[in-house]
């Protein structure tokens, strides 16, 4: 999960970059024109803290919002046995899961059990930490503590895979600890993974670069090929062969030197771990076998077949965080001298045309035409309030009403986007004392329980990409979601559903409806054109239906307001 310093580069050291290596209401008589083509993306929700503590309470909220998948991280050392001990525990056996305590796997069996009840899926990363005895030697110590992500051990990796896929493969029994299909004690199945998180961010994975080589060659990727490899396998090896897996969970940004714990920008970690150069042609010699890379042409023939994950999972996964500007453009005021030099390599929402592009070319250096689907993992907007500019961090963060518009905006762009097959938010409620370098206060939700402007601008998306019309027979493109719609649809099939949208002439105090717009999408996407009576203001307006599941069933619920001009 990430740190607000994540998102700050920290002072550039090196001016070189080695680039070699690297309810319904009646419309108006207006014109309507019809809507769009569909385009859904899957949603998800993130909140660790939240799931961890009250799994129950924080799916009932995510399905008032109509989240159709949670995000979990199932960090290693939070199940492993002694994991701040440098020696192995004896006769343990990390392939099976009765070997790891009931206690520690607790608060996971009960989110799958109520997902699953739900009927919210569960994507399920498994990320590090690794515990002290399945990390590499030389370690550094940061502030005087043990590192947990230095060096991790691939093959501890693999049966650390094995027991959580094991224990969630839809035969497991918790109390009798074996595998014993059709028992309705079994646990639910998991059939939604990721591998690790931020392998290209120095604090999830080091070190960043190889020794002794100016802290600007490439690293961390190998053992990320690694890793992804043994999950690979494990996950083959019990029964998960056709679930959802996504490789990547890439930071977004990066520095010119990442050293052991800066961050590697993501399309130099992408050339690397397929073992390309900055040419995206095939690394050779001294430098191929530094990176765990083949050093002959017959070598790199071989490369796919060795690494099947790297070319057959479900999709690459991404962060695309916007710090604190509009999802459509990429700014840098702390290197401007570099930033030119090393946009091209980022993965930010502005920039993802840059992996898309990447992706392509990664896999078509092995004779692949695969486009990879990129998924969104994590997003959202830091607020102010709670983070105010500092001397320290002087930072303008977005306020909560533009936050709400900046996540439509970028929502818009994501389902815009036919290689997008996700939208994340993170978090649903901010940390109770976030600040500067600390938490991430990027929630829908402060950390007193009120709620923010985006609890209900995520809930129901409104966006149009032009609010100004130049007479009154020109249309506007007009775009949202009514999230909920998802779990009706799973509640009620065959129930028709619309979106009404309002519209308040200016000067005057009352919405009146503009359209009823049906909604086709199981993530409840909509997409229209429609002209406008005059300058005023448009909003989305829906009602839970009163015999629904959800909690707020009978209530009526509203996007934010846009104003638009007709000249």
């Amino acid at each position: 999960m990430p740190t607000i310093s994540q998102l700050l580069p920290t002072r550039l050291r090196r001016t070189t970059l080695l680039l070699a290596l690297l309810g319904c209401v009646c419309a108006l008589a207006l014109t309507a024109h019809p809507a769009l083509a569909d385009h859904s993306q899957t949603t998800i929700l993130q909140d660790d803290p939240l799931m961890l503590t009250n799994p129950s309470g924080t799916l009932m909220t995510a399905r008032e919002l109509g989240v159709s998948t949670i995000r979990i991280s199932l960090r290693w050392q939070a199940v492993a046995p002694d994991p701040n001990s440098f020696r192995a525990p004896k006769h343990f056996n990390a392939s099976s899961p009765a070997a790891y305590s009931k206690s520690k796997w607790a608060p996971f069996d009960r989110i799958v059990e109520d997902a699953k009840a739900d009927g919210i899926t569960v994507d399920m990363d498994l990320l590090g930490g690794a515990p002290l005895w399945a990390t590499g030697k030389g370690m550094p110590h940061i502030h005087g503590y043990p590192f947990h992500n230095w060096e991790p051990s691939a093959a501890d990796y693999g049966k650390f895979v094995r027991a959580v896929a094991t224990r969630y493969s839809g035969n497991y029994d918790p109390v009798t600890k074996r595998l014993d299909p059709g028992n309705p004690d079994d646990l639910p199945r998991v059939s939604f993974w990721s591998i690790w998180n931020e392998p290209n961010y120095g604090p999830s994975m080091a070190p960043q670069a190889l020794p002794d080589h100016a802290g600007d060659v490439p690293d961390s990727p190998r053992y990320y090929r690694s890793l992804v490899d043994q999950a690979w396998s494990a996950l083959h090896a019990t029964g998960h062969g056709s679930d959802r897996l996504l490789i990547g969970e890439l930071a977004p940004r990066g520095e010119l030197v990442f050293g052991n714990f800066n961050m590697m920008t993501p399309l130099v970690f992408l050339r690397a771990l397929y073992c390309l150069n900055g040419s995206y042609h095939e690394l050779r010699g001294h430098t191929a076998s530094l990176m765990g890379c083949p050093t002959t042409a017959a070598g790199s023939r071989s490369f796919a077949a060795r690494n099947p994950a790297l070319f057959k999972a479900s999709g690459v996964s991404d962060h695309p965080y916007m710090r604190w500007y509009p999802p459509d453009r990429e700014e840098d005021s702390y290197q401007p001298a570099h930033f030119n030099e090393i946009k091209p390599n980022y993965a930010t929402l502005a920039t993802i045309g840059n992996l898309e592009r990447g992706l392509n070319r990664v896999v078509g250096a092995y004779g692949s035409h695969r486009q990879y689907g990129v998924w969104i993992t994590e997003f959202g907007y830091i607020t102010d309030p709670p983070v105010a500019p500092s001397r320290t961090y002087p930072y303008h963060y977005p306020s909560q009403a533009t936050a709400a518009y900046y996540d439509n905006w970028a929502e818009y762009i994501a389902w815009k986007d036919s290689r997008i097959a996700s939208f994340d938010q993170y978090l649903l409620r901010d940390p109770r004392k976030p600040k500067h370098g600390q938490g991430y206060p990027s929630g829908l939700i402060n950390a007193n329980g009120t709620k923010k402007a985006g609890f209900a601008a995520f809930r129901m998306p409104l966006y149009l990409p032009k609010t100004t019309a130049s007479s009154r027979t020109q249309s506007l493109e007009v775009w949202g979601a009514v999230r909920p719609v998802h779990f009706v649809m799973l509640d009620e099939p065959g129930l028709p559903q619309h979106v009404n949208i309002l519209f308040k002439a200016k000067g005057t105090g009352r919405y009146v409806a503009l359209a009823v717009e049906p909604i086709s999408s199981s993530e409840g996407y909509f997409d229209t054109h429609l002209t406008f009576p005059s300058s005023g203001t448009v909003e989305l307006q829906w009602t839970y239906p009163s015999d629904s599941l959800l909690a707020a069933s009978g209530t009526t619920i509203y996007s934010r307001t846009v104003s638009v001009t007709v000249k």
